[in-house]
């Protein structure tokens, strides 16, 4: 099988990046939901490093998105299936809705809620919206819904990585690496 073309180098290390960033962000955002901290102190830590790391994937998202702009994607092998070409787009274009949605949703919340944002204690972030507690918990709502579509959303991407690289063996898995 020949190899396949690949995406950019800014493209692949942003990629990866983001993946890295999303790992903490993801665990930290689950320990604080089911492992909540005794300690305040500790527990402001984790929020402060899950809401920082996610503005840097917010910002992140919109560096990808102008990298694929201006560099498109290699398009996969011409024998793909027309469901999975399609399974793919949908998943790839939520995927970056989302990576600029969660930070959103969840930086208004945390605004909501009363609390200021400021990126890893360091740079303050301005808040739009003042305490409302109701608008609080309906944004953080949504936020628990974003991260369970996340989620599934990652377990697809996956799945589609291990479809390619173990049934298909079409290389694909190359473009991003």
């Amino acid at each position: 099988m020949t190899a396949a073309p690949r995406y950019a180098a800014a493209a692949r290390w942003l990629h990866w990046l983001t993946a890295g960033l999303l790992v903490v962000v993801i665990a930290a955002g689950l320990w604080i939901v089911f492992f909540e901290p005794r300690d305040e102190g500790f527990k402001l830590r984790l929020y402060n490093i899950h809401e920082s790391l996610g503005v840097i994937v917010f910002v992140l998202t919109i560096v990808r998105l102008m990298t694929r702009w201006r560099r498109p994607p290699p398009p996969l092998p011409a024998d793909t299936p027309v469901l999975i070409e399609w399974s793919a787009r949908v998943t790839q274009l939520s995927l970056y809705a989302l990576l600029l949605l969660m930070p959103a949703i969840g930086f208004l919340a945390t605004n909501a809620w009363g609390f200021p944002l400021r990126v890893f204690d360091l740079i303050a972030l301005p808040s739009p919206v003042g305490k409302d507690e109701a608008l609080a918990a309906t944004l953080s709502f949504l936020h628990a819904c974003g991260a369970i579509a996340m989620g599934t959303l990652i377990g697809a991407h996956l799945g589609g990585a291990a479809y390619h690289t173990f049934v298909r063996r079409d290389n694909l898995m190359d473009r991003m690496t």
